[in-house]
């Protein structure tokens, strides 16, 4: 390899841990049940908060809360993961390569 291959591979290499440490720091807000739940993803795969409307807390019902939560939390993990991924194809123009994130 030559040296400017080189040194693209590094600039390569260094935008591509500025964008994962952007993405890791990134967070994507989703709701359910017209907002009653709202759900904070952080960086992808980890939940940073969720907030629940005390006036959808049924101790009758703790079903429909367990599944308004599932639904927030799913979507939230979708959101988030599709951000990642348009990020991702910004930096590599559409190339789909494993383990980049």
């Amino acid at each position: 390899m030559n040296k400017k291959m080189i040194q693209q591979a590094q600039q390569m290499q260094a935008r591509l841990k500025s964008l994962q440490d952007e993405i890791s720091q990134t967070k994507t807000e989703s709701s359910a049940g017209g907002g009653v739940v709202k759900v904070t993803i952080l960086g992808g795969n980890k939940i940073d908060s969720i907030s629940i409307d005390p006036t959808v807390v049924d101790s009758e019902d703790i079903e429909m809360l367990e599944d308004l939560i599932t639904a927030a939390i799913n979507e939230g993990m979708e959101l988030s993961q599709k951000n990642a991924a348009e990020k991702m194809n910004s930096l590599t123009g559409g190339l789909n390569i494993p383990g980049l994130f």
